[in-house]
């Protein structure tokens, strides 16, 4: 993992995230959920767009009550920002998902865990093989200087 990345690549990295989250997941869920692959994709790209938001907002309040109230960063704070990260987007993406594609609360409630168990992965994979492309592209550049 590199700390020394611009805001510019850092924004390319988390559009590529999500982009290439999108066009696996577009297919992938209109396939388990018989629907079309239009209608998924608007409601991925919906549920894309709620989770930046929330992570934007989510994180500046919870770094403020961790400052606020002089709370370490350890590792369980790590496990209670994931919880209630995960938890508010469930709480918020939950019934626009039912919305969307007509489908009951508890129907939309299983998506949502199965595309959050996709995540997991899904994240751990991306990021490290964006580092690994990142610094074979770093050192070529610099043996060619």
């Amino acid at each position: 993992m590199t700390a020394n990345k611009s805001i510019t690549e850092r924004i390319f990295q988390a559009i590529g995230f999500e982009l290439l989250a999108i066009l696996i997941c577009t297919p992938l869920l209109a396939w388990i959920m018989g629907k079309p692959l239009v209608e998924m994709g608007a409601v991925t790209i919906a549920i894309a767009m709620l989770a930046l938001g929330w992570n934007v907002v989510f994180n500046g309040f919870f770094d403020r009550m961790l400052k606020r109230w002089n709370i370490p960063h350890n590792a369980w704070v790590r496990v209670a920002h994931a919880l209630l990260f995960e938890g508010g987007l469930i709480v918020m993406g939950v019934p626009l998902i039912a919305w969307w594609l007509s489908v009951s609360l508890w129907q939309a409630f299983l998506l949502d865990i199965g595309v959050l168990l996709f995540f997991l992965p899904y994240t751990y994979v991306y990021h490290w093989g964006y580092d690994v492309v990142r610094e074979r592209l770093v050192m070529r550049s610099v043996c060619q200087s």
